[in-house]
């Protein structure tokens, strides 16, 4: 660990993960967290329930109400209108950041933001989720719930002197937390704090967002309730030749999910194009949403119901093809539109109306193809093939079906990433000059050890040089920027560089001086053959230098030397084995 006087590192034995007691306070934390994230829910979903029923029915009532019953009449052309316009005025005198999803708000803000958001946009933005879902806007509550749990873990954790990291970890934490209480899936939502929002799987993280879902979990049957979110009786056909089905729909809904985007931000950039303030934009998507309602009610609001009739197989073919082409359509304009509401839910009906229609074609169940469908498309659409799998065998129940759902996940994710150079989550983050990388690898420079870069038995000065002859010597012979100086016994004094001798030249320091005089009261950088070469680096960084001494443990006596360049060697060495190829054959025996 690096020492803030000394410059130099302490020889613990190294370990597979980089953890401390810290990380049990974070875990502790995550109660509250995962608190916050689970009321956040139940809150969100009572909200959609008063919205609908002020919108549609005309009554203030806190129960769950469907659209599909109301008799609103033509009034569905108007209902989305009148919420989108409240959304636009919400969006511009109190907050932006409520517009869109809120997954990509979320990721932006852990990566770009430090992990700080605001008490208006936890504030505001279930509130405007609600209005948008409840006046018929065609969103499903997850993406606000991440929002919003990620809001309440980012606000408690600003209570305290912590890390940006450690912010991070807590705002994730209540994201997972919230969706969990949503769907009744923690093991989905802990897969996908992973592969979309931590950006790294480290016990520092993992064991926070693990403690919030179990304890939003344990809060759910008070709150919201028990079982899969949607049970369903559908029964998976017997045969391997599933497998090779569902990586065929698989297939079919990657490149479904990989359209959607396409068309989602050429729509966008359409809005973007409009003569007129973006306040207005939401209004004028809901006109198309309106229109959709009037082809099929089926198509308004979060869908959940439809998601349940998908899955139990009690759609008419008719209902199923409005889903999977009206939805989309008026999804897309209204999410392109920069309202507020969540993409989960309805890529959910798009890609079960995908699979049950694919069902017509293939033996067994409309409805596990159907599940099969969900299970692909979001994990093509959110480039999380773990989280897709799994979250549909928890959804439904259907945990036998994991092989089929992971066969249809890793088929779409496929599809997607070769195909798309972003996914739905992060083309919005990129549009704004910000680069994000979704591969997660080791660090070469943490992996490697001192020992296995540094060059042995470096060239050292004597301590018992004078500051004169150390000036001609870097005047003249000397072959590198700096040197370790060392004593009779070889142990290391400092380090003297050319800019030390041009200081002695300017300041007329005194040339009998030696060298271990000079040095005597300054901070000396060193490291040990076991620290890791990433510890290295950020030494080279904090204390300016290019070459640092690699030293024994027991005796501090000089052994290696570690510069600036070899370490930069050590990456272009990784990057050779990631894109240099060769063949290897067995040799021929005689």
């Amino acid at each position: 660990m690096l020492s803030r006087h000394s410059h130099s590192f302490d020889s613990r034995p190294l370990a597979d993960h980089s953890v401390d007691a810290r990380m049990i306070l974070l875990a502790l934390m995550a109660l509250v967290a995962g608190t916050g994230g689970a009321l956040g829910a139940w809150l969100l979903l009572k909200m959609i329930a008063v919205a609908t029923n002020i919108f549609w029915f005309g009554r203030v009532s806190d129960q769950p109400a469907l659209i599909t019953d109301s008799r609103a009449g033509l009034l569905v052309l108007g209902i989305p209108v009148v919420g989108s316009l409240i959304i636009g005025l919400m969006a511009r005198y109190g907050s932006d950041k409520i517009r869109g999803h809120g997954i990509p708000e979320a990721i932006e803000t852990i990566l770009f933001g430090e992990s700080r958001l605001s008490l208006k946009v936890a504030i505001l933005k279930p509130i405007s989720a609600a209005i948008s879902i409840g006046s018929g806007g065609p969103f499903g509550a997850e993406g606000p719930i991440i929002m919003t749990g990620g809001a309440i873990g980012s606000l408690f954790a600003q209570c305290f002197h912590l890390s940006a990291a450690e912010r991070k970890t807590l705002l994730v934490a209540g994201a997972a937390a919230g969706m969990t209480a949503i769907f009744g899936t923690p093991l989905a939502a802990i897969l996908l704090a992973i592969e979309v929002l931590l950006f790294e799987w480290k016990p520092r993280s993992f064991v926070p967002v693990v403690v919030a879902v179990l304890v939003s979990f344990a809060w759910r049957p008070m709150l919201i309730g028990v079982g899969p979110m949607f049970a369903t009786a559908s029964v998976q056909p017997d045969g391997l030749w599933v497998l090779g089905a569902s990586v065929a729909i698989g297939l079919v809904v990657g490149l479904e999910a990989t359209l959607l985007s396409t068309a989602l931000y050429r729509i966008e950039d359409g809005f973007h194009r409009l003569p007129v303030h973006w306040m207005w934009w939401p209004a004028i998507g809901a006109v198309f949403v309106g229109l959709g309602g009037l082809i099929d009610r089926h198509v308004l609001g979060s869908g959940y119901a439809s998601i349940q009739a998908l899955l139990d197989g009690s759609l008419a073919m008719r209902v199923v093809v409005a889903l999977l082409f009206v939805k989309a359509a008026v999804w897309l304009i209204a999410l392109g539109s920069g309202t507020s509401g969540g993409i989960l839910a309805p890529l959910l009906v798009l890609g079960g109306a995908t699979g049950c229609l694919a069902g017509q074609l293939l033996p067994g169940d409309g409805g596990f193809w159907a599940m099969i469908g969900m299970a692909g498309i979001m994990s093509g659409a959110m480039r999380a093939p773990m989280t897709g799998a799994l979250f549909a065998a928890e959804l439904t129940g259907h945990f036998a079906s994991l092989p089929a759902t992971i066969a249809a996940a890793g088929a779409a994710y496929a599809v997607s990433v070769l195909l798309m150079r972003r996914s739905i989550l992060t083309e919005k983050i990129a549009r704004r000059g910000r680069h994000i990388l979704q591969e997660y690898t080791v660090d070469p420079l943490d992996f490697l050890q001192a020992a296995q870069l540094m060059t042995s038995d470096p060239e050292t000065l004597p301590g018992t040089m004078t500051i004169k002859d150390a000036t001609a010597f870097f005047a003249g012979e000397a072959r590198h920027r700096s040197y370790p100086v060392v004593d009779g016994e070889h142990r290391l004094l400092g380090l003297v560089s050319r800019t030390d001798a041009l200081r002695w030249q300017v300041e007329d320091v005194e040339g009998s001086v030696n060298l271990a005089e000079s040095l005597s009261d300054r901070s000396q950088p060193s490291a040990y053959p076991e620290t890791p070469c990433g510890l290295i680096a950020d030494m080279i960084i904090e204390t300016g230098v290019g070459r640092v001494p690699i030293v024994s443990a027991e005796d501090r006596r000089v052994i290696g030397i570690l510069s600036r360049q070899d370490l930069l060697k050590a990456r272009s060495a990784h990057r050779r084995a990631e894109t240099d190829r060769a063949r290897f054959t067995r040799p021929k025996i005689s």
